[in-house]
């Protein structure tokens, strides 16, 4: 899978009291689509996968799935502290048609998480799972960094394909990109050099000459008023080629964006896109234009925001934002708590700018 550009770290909405409220999930997804991001990621750690239980995770799945557009490359957070129960998710997100399972470090035990517990642990779920794997290292919810010898390591196997590292160390980055630049695979894209996804090739197309009319005598051995045949669905005809891509680094901190990516990232999974998914495209798209003065003025102008909302305020401000940009954000979870007048007031300041 070809991993390139920025991901929305998606939200999960809540009822105020507390139940998944799933038609707004469509909503989000839907307009995510019509975005020019990458894909998204749902069920992450902006998503509050960990406040879920296991049949509202599976329920969210389902639901982003069935709405998000066949182009977007569809990740799954499927990581938990065992290896059974993420196989377990993982499978599940493969008969949803999702692209790559996110698999975070698990963490509870840390004193045990030495380097050949997280050798063990990886390499037996990218054995078994029928989704590539991306790694996943959050430093700032976990309090463990995977050590690069770990990752060098893991980047061997077929089935990892690159990682998702959000503890916003760049110089951990370029390291990451040095140490894995000998692994060489291929993937597969379409003409345009984007992703194609399980869900493109899964939708039926509209056969050139489906819709012909025909007469209801026609189809009664008389001659009656006609009528039109529903058009005739064929498995969609993609022009695909394969790209050369190795070890794929996507970045989680927004605030290091244009840093990552001039180090060798590939894009970002952020939460400030969430709320704005444009203002961080067009920092991609600056860079990959190779315009690094106008890719360096966006990146400064978005920091207050990320720093205020994502760093310091967390996931009840990225609601607020997303509410205030059009997207349905409402309230996090307990034990997580709203914004107050004065902090909502605070988001609304930095947020001004990139308001949709």
């Amino acid at each position: 899978m070809f991993l390139q550009g920025i991901f929305p770290a998606v939200t999960t909405p809540f009822y105020p009291d507390g139940a998944v409220y799933y038609k707004k999930i469509e909503h989000n997804i839907d307009r995510y689509s019509r975005t020019p991001v990458a894909g998204m990621v749902v069920l992450g750690s902006t998503g509050e996968a960990v406040m879920l239980n296991d049949e509202e995770r599976r329920e969210v799945l389902r639901v982003s799935a069935e709405v998000a557009a066949p182009e977007k490359v569809l990740i799954a957070g499927t990581g938990a502290e065992s290896v059974i129960e993420t196989l377990r998710l993982t499978e599940l997100a493969a008969k949803l048609n999702y692209d790559v399972a996110l698999v975070r470090t698990p963490h509870f035990y840390r004193p045990q998480m030495k380097p050949e517990v997280l050798l063990a642990f990886y390499r037996t779920v990218a054995d078994r799972s029928p989704l590539p794997v991306l790694l996943y290292t959050v430093p700032p919810f976990t309090a463990y960094d995977l050590p690069l010898e770990v990752i060098a390591a893991l980047a061997e196997h077929p089935n990892i394909i690159g990682i998702k590292e959000s503890s916003g160390n760049v110089e951990k980055v370029a390291a990451m990109v040095a140490a894995t630049k000998h692994v060489k695979r291929t993937a597969t894209v379409t003409e345009v050099q984007q992703a194609v996804t399980a869900r493109m090739l899964a939708a039926p197309v509209r056969e050139e000459n489906g819709g012909q009319l025909v007469s209801v005598g026609q189809l009664n051995g008389g001659s009656e008023i006609a009528v039109a045949t529903p058009p005739k669905l064929s498995p969609p005809k993609i022009k695909t080629r394969s790209k050369e891509v190795g070890f794929q680094v996507l970045v989680g901190a927004a605030h290091t964006l244009l840093d990552s990516l001039q180090a060798g990232a590939s894009g970002g999974v952020l939460g400030i896109a969430a709320p704005a998914p444009t203002i961080c495209f067009e920092i991609y798209t600056a860079w990959k234009d190779n315009d690094q003065e106008l890719a360096r003025s966006k990146q400064l102008g978005l920091a207050p925001a990320t720093k205020r909302v994502v760093s310091e305020l967390g996931i009840p401000a990225i609601k607020y934002a997303m509410d205030l940009n059009g997207y349905y954000g409402g309230v996090p979870r307990l034990p997580l708590l709203p914004l107050t007048a004065g902090q909502k007031r605070e988001v609304e300041a930095v947020m001004g700018p990139f308001r949709n």
